[in-house]
């Protein structure tokens, strides 16, 4: 997951998620609190494909690049229909093209993940970020 988001091959990331997944982007007070209100939100495929349309298409920014790195997942839940709930952290660094690399966003991933007939897929994955300071925009998937 983690490559091929930084290797900015964004046709490869709907592939890691089910038809009817979910993801999203939560800060983290709001996660807490049970508040509903997300920075982003994606409830199926066809909305993360429409996503990378709007990464290649239609949204203008200055370019950067971005590198995770992600903790070992724990498994906090096995669920009688076979769906593993994991918890792993994470830190996204980026890097501008005229400038140093500097962290950009950390947080934690919640996930739901199921075996298809494709392999382990994301049923749902909640990106759960500590600050509620976002520099600039959000555009490629943490």
């Amino acid at each position: 997951y983690a490559s091929a988001v930084d290797s900015g091959d964004w046709d490869l990331w709907p592939g890691f998620f089910t038809d009817d997944c979910v993801y999203r982007l939560v800060p983290r007070e709001n996660h807490e609190r049970g508040l509903p209100l997300a920075t982003l939100a994606f409830e199926s495929k066809g909305m993360l494909k429409d996503r990378v349309y709007g990464i290649r298409e239609t949204l203008f920014h200055d370019p950067y690049y971005q590198r995770h790195v992600v903790g070992v997942p724990v498994v906090r839940a096995v669920r009688d229909d076979g769906a593993i709930e994991s918890e792993a952290n994470y830190a996204v660094f980026r890097t501008k093209l005229d400038g140093p690399s500097t962290v950009f966003n950390v947080g934690r991933y919640l996930d739901s993940v199921v075996a298809t007939a494709d392999g382990y897929r994301f049923a749902r994955r909640l990106v759960v970020y500590d600050s509620e300071m976002i520099p600039n925009s959000i555009i490629y998937p943490l």
